[in-house]
């Protein structure tokens, strides 16, 4: 790290510690070319993560939107707020461990049916019919064969 003083571009780590309830770290620092004391923060560089809708309109990732579509799927279920925020964790690390800066609704549904479907089978049917749009009940019926079937 440069001293801001003397721009001499070495220096020492004295102290470090967290900071902002623990998203940076604090460090303390000396130069080693005039022995000035600064600090510094590191902090994680977050990435813009931007969603492309259907009709290829671009927002950020809300992750609570998330977490509220797979709220409405589970509704009256016996899945825990436990599972549902283990199951958007998952997600979001998935989708964040991609490291691309943009992806498709689609891609995200299909990670929450995968998650739904080894949770709990009606809350992933429900989901599954508002995704996919089911438009009639033959299409629904047709999902739920295809999962009697695996099993």
């Amino acid at each position: 790290m440069k001293c801001p003083f003397c721009y001499t571009p070495e220096s020492k780590v004295i102290d470090s510690r967290a900071a902002d309830n623990g998203m940076s770290i604090k460090r303390r620092r000396e130069c080693v070319g005039c022995g000035k004391k600064f600090t510094t923060y590191e902090r994680v560089e977050e990435i813009m993560l931007m969603v492309v809708k259907k009709d290829g309109s671009r927002q950020a990732f809300d992750r609570r939107k998330l977490t509220n579509g797979i709220i409405r799927a589970c509704e009256k279920r016996p899945i825990t707020a436990e599972q549902i925020e283990e199951i958007v964790s998952n997600i979001e690390t998935q989708i964040y461990n991609k490291l691309n800066k943009e992806i498709s609704t689609q891609e995200i549904g299909e990670l929450v049916m995968e998650s739904l479907k080894k949770v709990d089978d009606v809350a992933y049917v429900r989901f599954a019919s508002v995704y996919r749009q089911f438009k009639d009940v033959n299409t629904f019926m047709d999902e739920i064969k295809k999962l009697m079937d695996k099993k």
